[in-house]
């Protein structure tokens, strides 16, 4: 079983979407503006994140500011996607891949509370259940982010950028399908009752790690998207506004 999106091919067509000059029309300029600032978000909003939620769940610093650190850094990723919606409304699927992470963003800021919930309370185990869910949608959200990418470079005239990002979306698809299973499988054998001895003790070791690990399994993936983030904004910068600034 593996766990991803289909490959997007890149079509004549929509290259053709992306040969946008320096002098297209101000309605397009502005989209692409709001393009800008929504992969700026995103790119900050990825790491912040990802250290908000975790630290959340497990720690103790960001304990006095309550749910607010996890709720605010995942809407600061809702508002990225929605700034990207602005562009190329009538491209179906570049609006699918987008609503979809939209979507997953909008069922991260509700799971999001559960992370300092659980941290006070680590015996229930409804809100750990919900932390375990949202680390598989947080997951499918980067996974989701990347098809976003893909079909957003898929209309960009940067040859170059369109070959790198479905070399690196790829892998990232592979490495995030893999810690999926691996974290779903740990979530499954954590709730079989009786576990045998060697499951037992395999859990044991995943305890003593701690967030640890799939932190680890994440870090790639992530700093290999907020590479093409930060790439497909400067070819945007680039290509659209160079010659104005």
């Amino acid at each position: 079983m593996s766990v991803g999106f289909e490959p997007t091919p890149t079509s004549t067509s929509e290259s053709a979407l992306a040969e946008v000059a320096p002098g297209a029309g101000q309605p397009l300029l502005a989209a692409l503006g709001r393009v800008v600032r929504g992969l700026s978000a995103l790119f900050w909003g990825l790491p912040l994140a990802l250290v908000a939620c975790v630290q959340t769940a497990r720690g103790d610093l960001l304990r006095p500011l309550g749910v607010l650190p996890p709720v605010v850094t995942t809407l600061l990723l809702l508002y990225g996607l929605s700034l990207l919606g602005h562009f190329q409304k009538q491209e179906r699927p570049w609006r699918n891949a987008l609503e979809l992470a939209r979507l997953l963003a909008v069922v991260n800021v509700g799971f999001s509370p559960f992370l300092f919930w659980w941290n006070k309370v680590p015996a229930e185990r409804f809100f750990e259940s919900v932390v375990q869910l949202m680390t598989l949608t947080g997951l499918l959200f980067l996974l989701a982010l990347n098809q976003v990418l893909r079909r957003l470079t898929a209309m960009l005239p940067d040859e170059t950028l369109r070959v790198e990002t479905r070399v690196f979306t790829k892998l990232n698809r592979g490495l995030l399908s893999c810690t999926m299973l691996v974290m779903l499988g740990y979530f499954i054998a954590e709730r079989l009752q009786p576990a045998p001895p060697w499951l037992r003790y395999g859990l044991g070791l995943l305890d003593r790690v701690g967030p640890w690990l799939p932190l680890l399994l994440v870090l790639v993936p992530v700093a290999m998207t907020m590479a093409l983030l930060w790439k497909t904004k400067e070819v945007i910068l680039a290509s659209i506004f160079g010659s104005e600034l």
